[in-house]
């Protein structure tokens, strides 16, 4: 059996999750940890991203959680920023006519 070993683009990629977050759910013990590949390097092993992605998906199922789509009657909130404050304002959309 081939093992194939993953690098940090490639998890991230297959993962859709960021390096820091990576990073810090194998520091939790909720991601496969790294193998060393030299003084500076290191890598996944594929089956086991594999396997912690298809445990997601499985969770999923588990759980019956799904996407609730939004009412056609309702507008979704958007944040904008106001000023150099940073202060977000929820705002409402508006819907244009024909869409």
């Amino acid at each position: 059996m081939s093992t194939s070993i993953l690098r940090l683009p490639a998890v991230k990629s297959r993962t859709g999750l960021s390096r820091s977050t990576i990073y810090q759910r194998v520091a939790d013990g909720d991601f496969p940890r790294p193998v060393s590949l030299g003084p500076r390097a290191v890598g996944w092993l594929a089956h086991e991203v594999d396997a912690w992605i298809e445990d997601r998906v499985a969770a999923r199922s588990a759980t019956g959680s799904r996407r609730v789509p939004v009412n056609d009657q309702e507008s979704p909130t958007i944040v904008r920023r106001s000023g150099s404050s940073g202060v977000g304002n929820p705002v409402r959309a508006h819907r244009h006519e024909g869409e």
